[in-house]
């Protein structure tokens, strides 16, 4: 069970991000009206007192608990899914929405993370129940969402505004519904535990094998680190969805993801049509560079504690600054200063880069190529000239299996567009367009070394 229970937070967060953009079509009011009236209301911030004081923009408290007794078993034995459904919760994040509606932060919150419930009354009894240590994820358990979300707050002193429950059975629908969602593998991930068996490249996942993907913990030697990677690649994946495909502008569709999404959602009082509707508008202009995913840093994992077993404790000079930066509504990830090169997994002197010019301007492919080898990049040193002239944005013909290469080059050609073609081999095209301006220099290293380990949606989605 511990292994079941172990496997399924970014399930919970792909549902609930599937409620946050139903009103971002720009539907009307009476619309968004009748969705809210699907919703199951929890009370949660009751009587609540010494909270931490309101910081800019709103925090959102994401918890994920357990739905499989509403799979089918048909399902359960295709996607591995047995076993007798736990009511429980193993999932916790803070959604950060910016008060100029401009970025959206995701900060998981590890479900084996050593907290210490705070002093309450029993709400039966009114007996005063003292402080005491336990895992974050069995404050639900113990208190309901009420003590979910002040032990929350105990822990990270900021304050939570709204409260969203989900369950898992419905992801399956959501994604089919937007036609499933892309990702990308350099490696082939095999997982026997799940099923997942995905050869290297770019694949179009619906609801089952992208529940799978999600949940797969066995692929490599990262464990659980390398599971938060993916499923942080899978939900970037699926805001881009949601909010680039026309499914949001599809009366049917619409009608088909609201009815899959609304009934497995419980929140709080206070998220109505008005907050709905804001954070609509919000999302109509988001991108995957407009999101930003981050975990607790942590100092120790897997410390036994008598009664608790094992445990995470969390870096707290570290994590004091992550949640000060969403108390002060500060990007997770901010831009690298000028004239700092970016941060890449595979370093550009690895990578072999054909330049062609799509368009008519003289002497383009040559001043491509020149400025990709001067940032570490191994060019041809023979630019040529590709078969139309009238190529407006830069594109760049990769191989699927480099793709962390792609994405290196990309990152040095921002705003290119990446376009797969299997077979390619190793060396990469870039066809130069009108848009190009300079290449952006870029060094290998890790992601994890700005505040918070901080990734924005676009390093980490299928472009």
């Amino acid at each position: 069970m511990r292994r079941r229970t172990k496997r399924r937070w970014a399930i919970r967060t792909a549902t609930t991000m599937s409620v946050v953009v139903l009103a971002a079509a720009g539907i009307g009011h009476a619309v968004v009206s009748s969705l809210d009236g699907g919703i199951d209301r929890v009370e949660v911030f009751k009587d609540m007192k010494n909270r931490p004081e309101p910081g800019h923009g709103m925090n959102v408290l994401l918890v994920g608990t357990d739905g499989r007794d509403k799979i089918t078993p048909a399902e359960r034995a295709a996607f591995r899914l047995g076993g007798a459904p736990c009511h429980c919760t193993d999932t916790m994040m803070i959604v950060h929405l910016s008060e100029d509606h401009s970025r959206a932060s995701v900060v998981s919150l590890p479900r084996d993370s050593y907290a210490e419930v705070p002093d309450r009354r029993d709400p039966g009894t009114g007996r005063r129940l003292p402080a005491h240590p336990i895992k974050i994820n069995a404050a639900y358990a113990e208190g309901g969402p009420s003590l979910a979300v002040r032990t929350v707050e105990h822990m990270t002193g900021v304050k939570i505004d709204h409260y969203l429950e989900v369950d898992f059975t419905s992801f399956m629908k959501t994604v089919d519904v937007l036609g499933g969602v892309e990702v990308c593998t350099p490696v082939r991930l095999r997982d026997t535990y799940t099923g997942l068996d995905l050869a290297a490249g770019r694949h179009r996942l619906h609801g089952g094998e992208a529940l799978q993907y999600v949940r797969s913990r066995h692929v490599d030697g990262a464990s659980d680190l390398g599971r938060v990677q993916r499923q942080q690649r899978f939900l970037a994946s699926l805001i881009s969805e949601a909010t680039s495909s026309g499914v949001l502008l599809n009366p049917v569709k619409f009608a088909q993801l609201t009815s899959t999404v609304l009934g497995s959602v419980r929140a709080d009082g206070g998220f109505g049509p008005h907050e709905m509707l804001d954070l609509g508008q919000a999302m109509r202009g988001f991108s995957p560079s407009s999101s930003e995913f981050a975990t607790v840093p942590v100092r120790e994992a897997g410390r036994p504690v008598r009664g608790l077993g094992e445990t995470v404790r969390w870096d707290g000079p570290r994590a004091r600054e992550l949640f000060d930066a969403i108390r002060e509504d500060r990007p997770l990830a901010p831009a690298a200063a000028p004239g700092r090169a970016r941060v890449v997994e595979v370093a550009p002197q690895g990578i072999r880069v054909q330049v062609e010019n799509g368009t008519g301007i003289p002497g383009l492919a040559h001043r491509v190529d020149a400025a990709l080898r001067s940032t570490g990049f191994r060019t041809t040193g023979a630019p040529g000239t590709a078969p139309g002239h009238d190529a407006q944005r830069t594109v760049i013909v990769y191989d699927p299996h480099w793709n962390r290469s792609a994405k290196t080059l990309a990152a040095a050609l921002p705003g290119s567009e990446l376009r797969p073609a299997a077979g390619r081999g190793a060396v990469f095209k870039v066809i130069a367009g009108t848009d190009f301006k300079e290449v952006t220099r870029v060094r290998a290293g890790d992601p994890g070394d700005r505040r918070g380990g901080a990734v924005t949606g676009d390093e980490v989605a299928c472009t």
